[in-house]
């Protein structure tokens, strides 16, 4: 069966199950497509049934389409390539009716449709999306383990400094490393298994690739040597890195021999020719390519060694991170354990803990900055629960589920530790006793009563991660998206405006808001439609109007139209920040009944034309014509109100600001 064979199979599948609109999800396993349905009465069974590849069909949880082994695969991947997701993701709500539509989908439409205008991709963008899809599901295991981590760190490095003792104690430690060992020792699975759904290969087979990596069954009698010098490999060696690249090499290869191999062999063939071509070259090509950078890497560290003070701390504290990445610290263990042996402690270990105090840094500066951005509240939330868990010296939820996924702040955190690895190596003679986790829970080793020196070190690593991530690190569509009018259109339905568009540099005394159309004059109190009329949006009022013609109600500038063109926000020259939405509900007529006259950017004066609305069409369509028209920026004021119910004509006064808080913003 040729490729559009399995196309043609896909669309008749879903024609007969009631349409794409009516699945909300799309999975396969090794004989059947299965599809979970909205309405289960619109799925026609017998149809389905005698659909020529259809080989049976099974009403269960999900609909079960069968179609055979070999086939599934690609027709499944047709069928969800069609929709534009992924396998297993939720189908996109299409063509629902107004009434249909509650709030929460109308303001998930808004912002998918503004990040459509203002998310333009690309290819970086798109590395960092699939870096985020792979570490995100697993941010809950990262931070509990996490919390377990340093709690059994902080016991055993107070155990091992002689401050506390006891069997009980050790026994608790053992106990708190098997279940953070429960995560931690196999991450590399987790990893190639969130890998392949994100890259569309067989999950288990990215798990098994992963776990490749570990070198099971490999012992001291039985090494595998590296093809490039010689040496015996290492577990883990070109770290969770490696394990994502070789993973998408594995989605390459499967697909492709998915399009090969004829169906009546495909499920013995492909994962068998795929397992085996991944797997001899990650051990092969991937992990002695890592292990050739790490002995480079190994003399570099040397060098810098000899060189010491704050340009080696800086050095070391900045590389240690995109080291833990590639899984090329291990080579740093010897050392420690050498520097132990003859100088009683390991000044390297301090250093290179302060690479986490950077990447806590930038996580304050992070949340700081995005606290009150209602679209980033899983980030936010995010970085909550990897922050006890950084400050505790376990590093990976913040690296893998905040910092790196947003690309600019990886690197300013990086920097923030090179700033704390500085310092340290300034005040120098600070060293640990042990091998241990950094942070707080590194403390307890600090030798020679120098754990003074090395908080120091710590604060310093926190405030340059901040500070460089705060000014230079936040990526510039968060930083946008914060401080546009964008911001406010897009959370038009049920958010606040905490924040909001650019601040004004100063504001009058007093001024006004022209009334921007002809018609009745009502208080937002009477605006059928809980976001205006609570005054979550911000203070104003609202015109129903007697034409289409809308007129611009301040002087100013025109900083965001809304691409359905039903909104658009001003920026006014006192610093007002105005947004005019016309109509209730009117994005659901995706632009249809508005001719916009300005363009994003453009100056305009009180009184120059704005939009022509078709309000015959609109109120045809079902949709109410009121206008509101809000401050959105209200906070900054100390007073705004409106005249009494009237008539009024374009131009007449409709607002009054008075008194601004702040003179300059």
């Amino acid at each position: 069966m040729e490729k559009e064979n399995y196309d043609q199979l896909g669309q008749e599948i879903f024609h007969h199950v009631g349409g794409k609109n009516n699945v909300t999800k799309l999975i396969h396993c090794m004989t059947r497509v299965r599809l979970t349905l909205k309405d289960e009465s619109k799925a026609d069974i017998d149809k389905l049934k005698a659909i020529p590849g259809v080989l049976g069909v099974v009403e269960d949880e999900t609909l079960q389409v069968v179609v055979g082994p070999g086939k599934v695969n690609k027709v499944a991947q047709s069928m969800v390539d069609s929709v534009g997701v992924k396998l297993g993701e939720e189908f996109p709500n299409q063509d629902l009716s107004h009434a249909d539509k509650n709030l929460d989908e109308q303001t998930n439409e808004n912002k998918a449709l503004a990040k459509q205008k203002y998310n333009k991709p690309n290819k970086f963008k798109s590395v960092l999306k699939s870096l985020a899809n792979i570490f995100v599901p697993m941010i809950p295991a990262l931070v509990g383990a996490g919390i377990v981590a340093g709690v059994a760190s902080i016991l055993q490095n107070l155990l091992t400094a002689g401050t506390l003792g006891g069997d009980a104690v050790t026994q608790l430690v053992t106990v708190l490393n098997v279940i953070k060992n429960g995560l931690f020792t196999y991450l590399a699975i987790y990893t190639g298994i969130n890998a392949a759904s994100e890259f569309g290969a067989t999950p288990a087979l990215g798990g098994t690739v992963g776990a490749v990596t570990l070198l099971s069954g490999v012992t001291t009698d039985t090494t595998i040597q590296n093809l490039f010098n010689g040496q015996d490999l290492a577990a883990g060696q070109g770290g969770i890195i490696g394990v994502i690249f070789a993973v998408w090499i594995l989605s390459l290869v499967e697909k492709r021999l998915h399009k090969w191999i004829p169906d009546s062999i495909d499920i013995i063939v492909t994962p068998t020719l795929s397992l085996l071509a991944i797997g001899l070259a990650t051990i092969y090509l991937i992990m002695p390519i890592a292990g050739v950078v790490s002995d480079a890497l190994l003399q570099f560290i040397n060098f810098v060694l000899n060189v010491g003070g704050p340009v080696a701390g800086f050095i070391l504290g900045a590389l240690f991170l995109p080291m833990v990445m590639l899984g090329l610290h291990q080579i740093l263990i010897p050392i420690h354990l050498e520097m132990i042996n003859q100088m009683g402690n390991t000044p390297l270990l301090p250093i290179l803990a302060m690479s986490g105090a950077g990447q806590v840094g930038a996580a304050f500066a992070l949340w700081l900055f995005l606290r009150h951005d209602k679209q980033q509240t899983e980030l936010v939330q995010n970085i909550k629960g990897a922050l006890p868990v950084g400050l505790l010296g376990v590093g990976e939820p913040l690296i893998y589920a905040v910092t790196l996924p947003l690309g600019r702040p990886f690197i300013t955190a990086c920097l923030g530790g090179g700033i704390g690895g500085a310092v340290i190596g300034m005040l120098g003679h600070v060293g640990a006793i042990a091998v241990g986790p950094s942070g707080w829970a590194l403390i307890p080793l600090i030798a020679n009563n120098k754990a003074l020196y090395y908080i120091i070190g710590l604060v310093a690593g926190y405030i340059g991660g901040f500070i460089l991530t705060y000014f230079f690190g936040i990526p510039k569509e968060l930083r946008a998206e914060a401080k546009t009018p964008t911001n406010i259109i897009q959370q038009e339905a049920q958010e606040t405006t905490d924040s909001v568009i650019v601040p004004a540099t100063a504001h009058a005394d007093a001024f006004t808001i022209k009334a921007p159309a002809n018609g009745q004059l009502i208080t937002l109190d009477n605006v059928p439609d809980e976001v205006f009329s609570t005054g979550m949006m911000g203070q104003g009022a609202a015109i129903k109007p007697s034409d289409g013609k809308i007129f611009s109600p301040v002087t100013g500038t025109v900083q965001t139209i809304f691409p359905t063109k039903h909104a658009l926000g001003l920026v006014g020259e006192h610093g007002e920040e105005v947004l005019i939405h016309m109509g209730l509900d009117t994005v659901n007529l995706k632009g249809t009944g508005f001719d916009m006259l300005v363009t994003e950017g453009q100056s305009v004066s009180v009184g120059d034309p704005l939009v022509n609305m078709d309000l015959p069409l609109i109120q045809s369509a079902g949709y109410q014509t009121v206008i509101p028209i809000i401050i959105t920026n209200s906070s900054d004021f100390k007073s705004i109100n409106s005249p009494a119910e009237q008539l009024v004509t374009a131009g007449d006064v409709i607002i009054n600001v008075n008194e601004a808080k702040n003179s300059a913003s």
